[in-house]
């Protein structure tokens, strides 16, 4: 078993109303630098976002979102930003921003297996 590693991740909110601050849980951003590891995993509950936010236009959405994923996983789809280093790529990605996507706070944990950490929050908190 590997020794468990310190890990980084913050919560992907769809904000659609930036003036109101009311969001909805879309994602986690999970970074674990000692495991070369960064990723965002999404999970968009159309109905859900349609409920609650019916003016929305989901494929605006699903475009930004899909940026997240492009710059997480070093894609040229990403532009240049996505060509920089994991920790630069995460710092980017869970920066403080006034738009329609936000990160909560940074949390920290422990994990010998990110990919696992990554779902069971996704599930936990999505």
């Amino acid at each position: 078993m590997l020794e468990a590693r310190v890990y980084e991740y913050a919560v992907l909110r769809f904000v659609p109303r930036v003036d109101r601050e009311e969001f909805i849980n879309i994602g986690v951003v999970l970074f674990c630098k000692d495991l070369d590891y960064l990723a965002v995993k999404t999970k968009l509950d159309e109905k859900r976002i349609k409920a609650l936010f019916g003016e929305i236009d989901l494929g605006e959405l699903i475009s930004y979102v899909a940026v997240f994923h492009h710059i997480a996983n070093g894609n040229q789809n990403g532009g240049p930003i996505a060509q920089l280093d994991l920790p630069s790529r995460f710092r980017w990605l869970t920066a403080k921003r006034s738009t329609v996507l936000q990160l909560s706070p940074i949390h920290s944990g422990l994990t010998d297996q990110p990919e696992v950490t990554i779902m069971s929050l996704l599930k936990e908190l999505v």
